[in-house]
């Protein structure tokens, strides 16, 4: 038997709240089935189950809010026999009793997970509401009906008592984000020793090179520069394995994979950064597909534990916002982050001749407790040649 746990899905989270169980008592599970759903402070979850087995025990219910590492469910593992509870003492036969059922509700059961999820953002309770949807169902439109009534203004009762004041509203999904957001880069600033480098490069090859790979490609199968940018880095992290890994306890450690998370803002603020798994070994065309996933996942709520708890360094980018450079923070238990700002035109030697050229600006910064800033140096450089050869990406 074995402990199925609150992952961390992050280091900004400290709990999490269960949505909905997606498997019961008895059902068998395989490395990567989606086990539950999990409300964090960056959104809903589908929670992975990291061993195959069947499901045991489910011990927590929805609605719970639980800390991260506690136990959740048991699994029992292949070949261990179910646990069978023991049998209570016959008791005196009675005369049957009929009592009025106590049951929960008829539509209890049937609600969305979308309603699911938000009505635990709007503090209402959603097996209390009747459903509008198909067959009962509670919809995001029930949630949204309720949370207008909650907060409707009262009428004059002269003749009534009067009220306690209300309770606090529940705090908006963005503030609690950010909220998370700060404490985890807070304590990154406080434990991690960072260093900071910069480095421009000339990215006028990679940019011809994606001009005349587009011309080929559909519009909808078009690549983005930006994916560019994340295979050269996961190409170049090969040859810096000190940049790609975690800092615990144990000091650090390497990881033998390259899962790049990417920075995503999301509609309701703040930021996210889910993993691409294995970016190095991924084609451009497949990466770009990848991240285009990721994005609409991370913007719409369907992202995967696994990919918010497997980054092994994180790439973030303002371009977008025309900010020329950026100076990340690292995201704990990783020990470096990637930065690029947006693409402009400066001049540039070439061949001993001055001529317009399209640059960018990298920059990293690295944990000294896992590496220094010759090798933050050394990876920037790297990355700079490798962009200079974009057919080999």
């Amino acid at each position: 038997m074995s402990e199925f746990k609150m992952p961390a899905l992050g280091a900004d989270m400290d709990y999490g709240t269960l949505v909905e169980w997606l498997k019961k008592p008895g059902d068998p599970v395989a490395r990567g089935d989606i086990i539950a759903v999990v409300e964090s402070q960056k959104g809903a979850i589908e929670v992975e189950v990291f061993e195959n087995g069947t499901v045991e025990t489910l011990i927590a219910k929805p609605g719970d809010k639980l800390p991260v590492g506690a136990t959740m469910a048991i699994i029992r593992g292949p070949g261990e026999a179910a646990v069978t509870p023991p049998k209570a003492a016959p008791a005196p036969q009675a005369p049957p009793v009929v009592r009025a059922a106590t049951a929960q509700p008829a539509h209890a059961h049937r609600i969305t997970p979308a309603a699911r999820r938000l009505a635990l953002q709007l503090g209402i309770d959603a097996d209390a509401l009747a459903g509008s949807g198909l067959g009962g169902a509670v919809s995001i439109a029930d949630v949204e009906a309720a949370s207008r009534a909650a907060h409707a203004p009262a009428g004059p009762a002269a003749t009534m008592p009067a009220a306690p004041a209300p309770a606090p509203a529940p705090a908006k999904p963005a503030a609690t984000m950010r909220a998370a957001i700060g404490a985890a880069m807070a304590r990154s600033k406080r434990e991690i020793p960072h260093y900071y480098l910069a480095h421009t490069i000339d990215f006028e090859p990679a940019l011809r090179w994606l001009e005349a790979e587009n011309l080929k490609r559909p519009v909808a199968e078009r690549l983005l520069y930006g994916v560019l940018l994340l295979k050269a880095v996961a190409l170049t992290l090969r040859e810096f394995p000190e940049l790609n890994g975690y800092f615990t306890g144990n000091g650090f450690a390497a990881s033998a994979a390259i899962h790049l998370g990417v920075a995503i803002s999301i509609r309701q603020g703040g930021l996210i950064a889910p993993a691409i798994h294995d970016a190095d070994k991924r084609s451009v065309a497949d990466l770009m597909a990848a991240f285009r996933d990721l994005v609409r996942r991370a913007r719409a709520g369907g992202l995967r534990s696994s990919e918010l708890s497997d980054g092994t360094i994180t790439v973030t980018s303002l371009g977008d916002q025309g900010v020329e450079g950026i100076f990340p923070i690292i995201y704990p238990p990783q020990v470096a982050i990637v930065g690029f700002g947006t693409v402009v035109a400066r001049p540039w030697v070439v061949d001993d001749t001055v001529r317009p050229r399209r640059v960018v600006t990298a920059s990293v910064a690295g944990d000294h407790r896992a590496s220094d800033g010759h090798r933050g140096a050394l990876f920037l450089a790297a990355l700079g040649r490798r962009l200079q050869e974009p057919e080999t990406l």
